[in-house]
């Protein structure tokens, strides 16, 4: 089983800068597409960024280009490994819950229904 769990988050002013982490744990770990995902209050789950298993190939939706990075370290365990999204110059409206999630497969997904685990959730709040 795959166990995700994200951090990092919290309220910040417009234009700041927060760094989610994601700890995955879990045997089939490094074989898993990354993505982040948000929801925010009112709104459906919405894709955000993804990375590939060897964290060579991301993938953002338009409106985090050049604010947000994803990144992974999978340090020296295959079963455990920590997915980053840094988000820098933050507005009010990338205020949501963030969720860290994974999937088997290749290529790309902006689907949240291709992604098979997910973690709990991290609350992100960009006051204007």
């Amino acid at each position: 089983q795959v166990q995700l769990v994200e951090s990092g988050g919290g309220l910040v002013q417009a234009g700041a800068s927060l760094r989610l982490s994601c700890a995955a744990s879990g045997r089939t770990v490094s074989a898993l597409i990354m993505g982040w995902f948000r929801q925010a209050p009112g709104k459906e789950r919405e894709f955000v960024a993804d990375i590939s298993r060897t964290g060579y190939t991301t993938h953002y939706t338009d409106s985090v280009k050049g604010r947000f990075t994803i990144s992974k370290d999978s340090g020296s365990d295959s079963a455990n490994s920590t997915v980053y999204l840094q988000m820098n110059n933050l507005k009010p409206e990338d205020t949501a819950v963030y969720y860290c999630a994974g999937r088997l497969g290749f290529g790309t997904s902006r689907s949240e229904k291709e992604y098979l685990y997910w973690g709990q959730g991290t609350q992100v709040t960009v006051s204007s």
